[in-house]
């Protein structure tokens, strides 16, 4: 795994040891990125599932203003601290909670251009986080929030509207903004 553009271009990032875990897939990353050319530099981000810090760390490359990282997993804090300490600069904070009580604790204080959405596959989280997100206003206007799981997305999220879904392989990226 590794950094594909910006300053810390070729930049390998630690990965884990455990089974079961499964970082965004470089293909995947590239494409995702390319589809968000022109949000990213001067972005403040979430990376909410960020495990190694793969997508933030990324956004920090690219020109991010700031990216806070969440993960509820002590491994993956441990490695993503780990992933971040091997950056010359950069603005970002951590976080090492549930994510429904990081939404909560961002409710009200911060909005975000662009937030990444990585839940293991297992758990339906992702749709949980999205609308937590829309009720609590997280997202700005002209904001983007992306999923990543391993089937399309069906259905409605009040608050934000689905403007398109893309698949590489077995993964699935859908994109969401603010409903108007």
């Amino acid at each position: 795994m590794r950094i594909i553009s910006g300053r810390y271009r070729g930049m390998k990032l630690l990965e884990f040891e455990t089974e079961g875990i499964r970082p965004t897939a470089d293909r995947v990353k590239e494409s995702l990125f390319n589809i968000l050319y022109g949000k990213i530099a001067g972005a403040k981000v979430l990376d909410l599932f960020c495990g190694s810090g793969n997508l933030g760390i990324e956004c920090l490359s690219r020109g991010a203003d700031e990216v806070r990282f969440n993960d509820k997993s002590a491994e993956s804090c441990a490695v993503l601290k780990k992933n971040l300490a091997k950056l010359k600069d950069g603005n970002f904070k951590v976080t090492c909670l549930d994510f429904t009580a990081c939404l909560d604790l961002l409710a009200g204080k911060e909005k975000f251009d662009l937030i990444f959405l990585d839940p293991p596959y297992r758990l339906e989280a992702g749709r949980e986080a999205l609308e937590i997100i829309a009720k609590r206003g997280l997202l700005k206007d002209d904001g983007v929030a992306v999923l990543e799981r391993d089937r399309n997305f069906e259905g409605e999220i009040a608050g934000l509207e689905k403007f398109d879904e893309r698949k590489y392989g077995k993964t699935f990226i859908t994109f969401f903004k603010a409903a108007k």
